[in-house]
C-alpha cells in the first residue's frame, strides 16, 4: 500500500499480484485519513485471501481498470471454442503419428457428445468445482465412459491454467476418484455366451461363403479386429497354429496393446476346416483369409461385421441377439467348462494374465482350479506371496 501524488490530490494505491502479474489499482479520491488507510488494508486482505482461495474476479473490485479488462477477457472464452481447439490438437497429434486412430475417434466422440454440450455456452472464467462435481454426479455412465469423457476436459483446464488463463485447475478441487466411485454405474454388460446348440443354429443358418469364417471364429475365440487383420502367411498348418500379432481398429492395423497379444493360436479341427473351406475364396490372394463375402473386399471395421452378418444372422436363425463379441467369450466359456487350465485360456486369449479370466469367466472354471486360486489370493491379501 502506497500514497500516490498528483498535481491537484493524493490518492491510496494498493499492490497484489494476479496470475503471476504485478497489479498497482487506486482506491477512489478521497481524504488519506488513518480510517481510509486501515480500510485500504483490509481490502488488499480481502483480495489476497481471495486469490489464495481461486475466487477472486477482478471488475467485482475494480471495475474500470485496464488491467482487469486484460486480465479478466481471457476468462470469457466460451468452453467450446477451447474443446474444439482440444481436438484440433489430437488430429495433428494424430496426423504426426502419435495419436493411434481408435483414440482420436474416441476423443472425438466425447467432445461432441451431447453430455458435453452442456459446456458449450459456458466461459471459462465460469467453471467451478461445484459445476464440474454437479455434472459428473449427473453423467450416469460406467466409470470406465466417464474418464473417457474426462479426459478431453481435463486438458482443456490444464492447458488453459498453463496459460495462466485460469488461477486453478477445477479438477484440483474435487476428490475424483471418490466422486466416481459414488456416481458411476456398474456396467450392465456381461458375459452371455451362445450355448452348443445355438451355435450349431447359427452355422446351419449362415450362408456358404459366411460360415467358415464364423466357425473358425468359434473356435479360436479371436478379437473380432484380429479376425479381420489375420493373413494366410501367419497361418502354420504343419503346428496347427494361427500367428496373432495385428489388430485392426478404426480401420488400421497395428499391433497388440501388450506383449501378451502377440501369440499362437492353436486350431482344432473344426478351424482347419474352416480354413480349408475358405482357400478357394482368398487364398490365391495370399492377403486377409477373410473378406467381406458381400464384397470380397477385406473387413474395414467390426461394425460391418455386425450390420452386414451377425444382426441378419441372427435374426434368420432365430437365436437371441447378443453382440459379435459374445464369440469370444463362447469360445473361453466352452474351454472352462471343458476343464481347460485356465492359465491356458489366458494365453489363447492373450490376455497379460489369469486374474481377469478368474474374474470375468470365474463361473465357468472348475472348482479344482478355483480352489489354488482362492488359496493364492488370500496368501496375497496375508502379503505371504
Amino acid at each position: 500500500m502506497s500514497i500516490r501524488k498528483f498535481k491537484t490530490e493524493e490518492r491510496i494505491q494498493i499492490a497484489f499480484s494476479f496470475r503471476r502479474t504485478e497489479c498497482r489499482e487506486l482506491l477512489p479520491p478521497g481524504s488519506i485519513t488513518q480510517t481510509a488507510l486501515h480500510y485500504a488494508g483490509g481490502l488488499r486482505a480481502q483480495i489476497l485471501r481471495k486469490i489464495a482461495e481461486g475466487t477472486f474476479h477482478y471488475p467485482d473490485y475494480f471495475p474500470h481498470s485496464e488491467r482487469a479488462k486484460q486480465l479478466e477477457g481471457s476468462r470469457r472464452v466460451a468452453m467450446r471454442t477451447l474443446l474444439d481447439k482440444q481436438l484440433d490438437l489430437y488430429e495433428r497429434q494424430h496426423a504426426n503419428g502419435a495419436l493411434s486412430p481408435s483414440t482420436l475417434d474416441g476423443y472425438r466422440k466425447a467432445i461432441n457428445s451431447q453430455r458435453m454440450k452442456f459446456w458449450d455456452e459456458l466461459p471459462l472464467g465460469q467453471v467451478t468445482p461445484s459445476k464440474l462435481r454437479d455434472w459428473i454426479s449427473a453423467l450416469g455412465v460406467t466409470p470406465n465412459r466417464a474418464r473417457n469423457l474426462l479426459t478431453p476436459l481435463r486438458s482443456v483446464f490444464e492447458d488453459a491454467l498453463n496459460d495462466e488463463l485460469i488461477d486453478y485447475n477445477p479438477f484440483d478441487r474435487i476428490a475424483l476418484g471418490k466422486l466416481l466411485r459414488q456416481t458411476t454405474k456398474s456396467s450392465d454388460y456381461e458375459v452371455d455366451p451362445f450355448a452348443s446348440k445355438e451355435r450349431a443354429t447359427l452355422l446351419e443358418h449362415a450362408r456358404a461363403d459366411e460360415r467358415p469364417m464364423l466357425q473358425f471364429w468359434f473356435n479360436t475365440g479371436l478379437r473380432p479386429g484380429e479376425l479381420m487383420a489375420l493373413r494366410w502367411a501367419k497361418i502354420d498348418w504343419v503346428g496347427r497354429k494361427a500367428r496373432i500379432d495385428r489388430n485392426l481398429v478404426a480401420k488400421t492395423e497395428k499391433g497388440p496393446k501388450t506383449a501378451a497379444g502377440i501369440r499362437d493360436v492353436e486350431l482344432n479341427d473344426e478351424a482347419i476346416a474352416a480354413l480349408i473351406a475358405q482357400k478357394s475364396a482368398t487364398f490365391l490372394a495370399g492377403e486377409h483369409v477373410w473378406n467381406n463375402p458381400r464384397t470380397s473386399a477385406a473387413w474395414e471395421t467390426d461394425a460391418q461385421i455386425r450390420k452386414t452378418l451377425w444382426e441378419p444372422l441372427c435374426t434368420r436363425s432365430g437365436v437371441r441377439y447378443r453382440n459379435p463379441y459374445q464369440v469370444r467369450h463362447t469360445f473361453a466359456s466352452a474351454l472352462l467348462t471343458a476343464g481347460a487350465n485356465p492359465w491356458y485360456v489366458a494365453q489363447q486369449l492373450g490376455h497379460v494374465d489369469v486374474q481377469l479370466v478368474f474374474r470375468v469367466y470365474g463361473k465357468f472354471i472348475s472348482q479344482d482350479y478355483q480352489r489354488p486360486q482362492a488359496a493364492r489370493l488370500r496368501f496375497a491379501a496375508d502379503g505371504q506371496i
